[in-house]
């Protein structure tokens, strides 16, 4: 019998952190890493209606797209668009629980249109929060 794996958490770095104008834009890898480091704990409680153990994906893309994954935040690099590559995990993905985090309105659409639930980047912990 196959253990069934944990909803997925897939974060759209780049909207999410654009979504607050604290200054991103003058350190993109920066502002990215302090997301990264936000979502920590989210493997464990995570998010409104989808409790914990989860797994997190964050997809990151130009200048932040070398910041490390921990322990507990994957980083998936996209080599072109974010919003492709995270199309992209939602199809190979399919038929999983997931979730993307995100205030895209095309990629909302093309994400749920594959069978993925979305919230926006307020759902995230600490996202109103200065970082």
């Amino acid at each position: 019998m196959t253990t069934p794996r944990p909803p997925l958490i897939i974060v759209d770095a780049a909207n999410v952190v654009g979504s607050k104008p604290d200054g991103w834009w003058r350190d993109r890898h920066g502002a990215t890493e302090r997301l990264r480091d936000r979502l920590v704990g989210l493997a464990e409680t995570g998010l409104p209606g989808i409790p914990g153990p989860v797994e997190v994906v964050m997809v990151v893309e130009g200048q932040a797209r070398h910041v490390a994954p921990s322990p507990t935040v994957s980083t998936e690099p996209a080599p072109r668009s974010g919003d492709d590559r995270i199309v992209d995990l939602v199809s190979e993905h399919r038929g999983r629980q997931m979730t993307v985090v995100t205030a895209d309105r095309e990629l909302r659409r093309r994400v749920t249109d594959l069978g993925a639930d979305v919230m926006g980047p307020s759902a995230l912990p600490d996202a109103r929060m200065g970082t």
